[in-house]
């Protein structure tokens, strides 16, 4: 893969992207345009329940593509919710892939503080996963200290390689490379060596991205918004991750970043996230 492709487009293999489990029929919908065995991430919302949860993750794998469902730590409210989720998984062939991350609820709903607290359970692997995902913030947690972020995720790469799992960071979305490239050596500085999926905003309209940074603690100042391609005058516009992307591909070096893909925010619908990634591939 070479770090200097004007285009981004070998960073762009093997994507991945995420829905929620209301998008079943755009999950259809976009399914002549997503490559056959494309990692689709299925999210654990508040407001969705487990079959709705297990409908999604069985759309993902009859289109031929890889489910990858989010298990929300502080979300579950004991460990029997959580069994079931995995057991049922389990039975629709949908528990080999597995995202597991803290969640929104400022207080645990139940026995797991944290992902690290599932991931030790030992109860995901139990339950056949073979690869599971774990989050990480280039630029940083509105609620989360730098130094427990990295004393976190350094700690579940260990329960994970400890377990004999694969495993991989999916990064929240930013708009700006500099803190992603920063954050990418640090990471490796500290002997992580996983493979990481960079969150990239699919094309969506800008007041729609600019809401959900404000939500997640993005930096969105004048200057990385411009840089990113979008004019915070112009909320009624549109803003694809073409400088994003080329800005990423003329700067990341795999011997100093290591392995890295990308993971596509559907803010703007899955089928227009898809066929986004099948233009840029294609120009």
């Amino acid at each position: 893969m070479s770090p200097h492709t004007p285009e981004g487009g070998s960073l762009l293999s093997g994507f991945s992207l995420e829905m929620t489990g209301k998008d079943v029929e755009a999950l259809h919908a976009a399914q002549d345009v997503l490559p056959a065995g494309t990692r689709v991430n299925v999210t654990f919302l508040g407001n969705e329940d487990l079959p709705m949860r297990l409908a999604a993750a069985s759309a993902v794998k009859s289109a031929g593509l890889v489910p990858v469902p989010h298990i929300s730590a502080r979300r579950l409210g004991s460990t029997a919710e959580l069994e079931k989720f995995l057991g049922t998984l389990a039975d629709a062939g949908a528990v080999e892939d597995l995202f597991v991350v803290g969640g929104d609820p400022a207080e645990p709903m139940g026995p797991y503080e944290d992902s690290l607290g599932v991931i030790r359970s030992g109860l995901p692997a139990a339950y056949g996963a073979r690869h599971i995902s774990i989050a990480g913030y280039p630029e940083g947690h509105p609620d989360i200290s730098s130094g427990t972020l990295w004393t976190a995720l350094l700690a579940k790469a260990e329960a994970l390689q400890e377990q004999g799992l694969e495993a991989s960071i999916i990064t929240q979305f930013g708009f700006d490379t500099a803190p992603v490239l920063a954050w990418l050596e640090e990471l490796r500085d500290r002997g992580v060596t996983i493979p990481v999926r960079i969150g990239v905003p699919g094309p969506a309209g800008i007041k729609r991205l600019l809401g959900y940074a404000r939500r997640f603690g993005v930096g969105t100042s004048a200057g990385i918004a411009q840089k990113y391609g979008f004019s915070l005058t112009n909320l009624l516009g549109t803003a694809g991750p073409d400088r994003f992307l080329r800005d990423l591909a003329g700067t990341y070096d795999p011997a100093r970043h290591g392995t890295v893909q990308l993971h596509f925010y559907t803010f703007g619908g899955l089928r227009a996230t898809a066929e986004w990634v099948r233009d840029f591939q294609e120009h």
